[in-house]
């Protein structure tokens, strides 16, 4: 009698090879499985045709099962959903026959199943290819939280302190009073706890201990949670200083990063299980959608720029952080930005059509992604953008992409292990994930494309309930390119007649003062001012919050700034201006030794004074 049952397969069919692998690291050792090409000698009770149409499952009593009820009892020691579909199928009138009918159908077409199994998942899934992408984007992910969480971490009492511009202690009060106990659905924060500034810097600091502990592999999931609990909590209370794209996008990855990541400890490659295909497949789809809808919406827009090509001829002057390469390259030829908006347009549009197919192609598609995201890295300051987005990248990459050396090594050493591969997310809890989060982006790419006109009123429902948690969110950099860059100066005079400007640490504002690379780190309140510039003071309250509190020489607002001009007491009156910025030409520059110049075109807002919010 035989210690374990045996699950006998045809070892010519791909899709069952994919079945029997995964059913091989969930089983952990408790079934044998072989090929009936290696076997069926050994068992002539059983006809060829039988091997040939269904898997055998063999207990040790001598017992023979097969088709649906075969897989269920195999699985059912190491399966809670396998459990209860066996039970489903020995106890419920009518189920095992539909059980097998569904069975035979699968069975009699495998080749156009196993062409959707492909489709939808990784081909790399129960690989050390995929083990490696995994551990890469897992890193990406979490060097990008902390890059975000140090970054704010260095502005938050400036932007949303007590003291701050805009203080979310203020916001919290007025939500609580209007929202009343539903409120917590559309604003989901810890900060409902407390927004003090204490509890500002210590949000901040959990969030880095947490995204330094998913950094090096320590309790990954339980990081990964922490990281994006802590990281949508700011989202609410930070007004118009968060919620850019690649805010969202760290949100969405993240989560994806909370059910990719081994439910374990200490992962070791030696012993992780192979992340969930569905979930890759989440990754790729994110990917997929961030990339075309950012070349979509440059169509959809009607901008003539993007549609005569002449939108790379502003983009490098008029983006909101320029870099010193982005002065040269705007100054390039214009055939040449041209060419560089049609090629931006077709790796937007059409490279990441290849991101669906075979091995080759897909790699293909990705390598040349990552050189598109390093070139706007190096002309452009995107925040952890782009850093994210390689981050993608890598976990899109087939087996092949990796060098042989390392492939080997990880095999080699998931041979030599003698534990299983363990800590991986039942399939309970990632099939319904899976499905709500691929529903949502549905709903959300049909509001966006009028694919569908109305989706059924509990879907509206639920994705408007959960749309504060940014499950599935909608991209699209520049769909409208600026052709002008007008940029606020803010002034402080004491006696209203001579007046000093405040320089900001990034944005331009000294005409000889260098772009600089700032990438990673983002100075949000240097890019509200970009926004702000753009349209009117009545439409940024924040900004005349700002010049009331460098009014009240606050020390959390002044240290988001390069200089202030008035170190002993604050100002009298303030005043902002907008002129209009370009960059300087090469023979500008050799002989003034600016990188910018700039006209005159009017005040921004009305004089201030302190006494005005005394008075309003």
């Amino acid at each position: 009698m035989k210690e374990k049952p045996l699950l006998v397969f045809d070892g010519d069919c791909g899709f069952c090879r994919y079945w029997v692998d995964r059913w091989k690291l969930s089983t952990r050792g408790r079934i044998n499985f072989a090929a009936y090409q290696d076997v069926a000698v050994q068992y002539p009770a059983i006809p060829m045709a039988d091997f040939q149409s269904a898997i055998q499952l063999i207990l040790p009593d001598g017992t023979i099962q097969k088709g649906a009820k075969a897989v269920f009892t195999a699985l059912a020691g190491s399966s809670r959903t396998a459990r209860i579909l066996l039970r489903i199928y020995q106890s419920v009138p009518g189920a095992s026959k539909v059980a097998e009918e569904i069975y035979s159908l699968v069975a009699g077409h495998r080749p156009i199943f196993s062409a959707l199994i492909r489709l939808v998942s990784s081909p790399d899934t129960d690989s050390a290819g995929a083990l490696l992408s995994r551990w890469a984007y897992l890193r990406v992910l979490a060097a990008a939280y902390l890059i975000a969480f140090a970054s704010l971490h260095h502005q938050v009492l400036g932007l949303i302190g007590s003291e701050g511009i805009t203080p979310a202690v203020s916001w919290m009060k007025a939500v609580r009073a209007q929202g009343g106990p539903g409120a917590f659905w559309f604003a989901p924060t810890v900060f409902w706890l407390g927004a003090s500034d204490g509890a500002l810097k210590a949000a901040c600091w959990a969030g880095e201990a947490a995204a330094c502990a998913a950094l090096v592999g320590f309790a990954p999931v339980l990081s990964f949670l922490v990281c994006w609990v802590l990281y949508l909590s700011f989202l609410p209370v930070s007004g118009d200083f968060l919620g850019f794209q690649w805010d969202v996008l760290l949100l969405e990855a993240g989560f994806l990063g909370i059910f990719l990541a081994p439910l374990q400890l200490r992962p070791n490659l030696d012993r992780e299980a192979p992340p969930p295909g569905s979930f890759l497949w989440l990754g790729r789809w994110l990917l997929f959608r961030l990339v075309f809808f950012s070349g979509l919406v440059k169509l959809w827009s009607g901008d003539t720029s993007w549609r005569d090509l002449t939108a790379l001829k502003y983009h490098y002057m008029t983006q909101p952080l320029p870099t010193p390469l982005g002065w040269y390259a705007y100054h390039l030829p214009l055939a040449f930005q041209k060419f560089s908006t049609a090629a931006v347009l077709a790796l937007e549009l059409i490279v990441p059509i290849f991101l669906w197919g075979p091995a080759v192609v897909r790699r293909v598609a990705c390598w040349t992604l990552i050189v598109f995201q390093g070139l706007i890295m190096a002309t452009g300051n995107y925040c952890f953008f782009n850093f994210l987005t390689i981050g993608l990248l890598l976990l899109a990459l087939d087996r092949g992409a990796w060098p042989a050396a390392w492939l080997r090594r990880v095999r080699a050493r998931r041979a030599w292990s003698t534990e299983f591969p363990a800590g991986r997310w039942p399939g309970w809890v990632t099939a319904p994930v899976f499905a709500l989060v691929f529903l949502l982006t549905l709903v959300q790419i049909s509001a966006r494309t009028s694919l569908v006109s109305a989706w059924p009123g509990p879907v509206r429902h639920l994705a408007m309930r959960l749309a504060p948690f940014y499950l599935a969110n909608s991209y699209g950099l520049f769909a409208v390119m600026t052709t002008t860059r007008p940029e606020i100066v803010i002034e402080g005079s004491e006696d209203g007649k001579r007046w000093f400007a405040y320089e900001f640490k990034y944005k331009p504002g000294d005409l000889s003062r260098r772009p600089a690379f700032v990438a990673p780190y983002q100075p949000r309140l240097d890019w509200q001012l970009w926004f702000a510039a753009l349209s009117s003071y009545r439409d940024n309250p924040w900004f005349v919050d700002l010049c009331y509190r460098l009014l009240e020489g606050s020390p959390a607002v002044l240290a988001l700034l390069k200089t202030n001009p008035f170190p002993l007491s604050p100002p009298r009156y303030l005043r902002a201006t907008l002129y209009n910025y370009d960059f300087s030409t090469f023979r500008e520059k050799s002989q003034t030794h600016r990188w910018w110049k700039r006209e005159l075109q009017g005040p921004y807002c009305p004089v201030l004074s302190i006494r005005d919010r005394e008075l309003s």
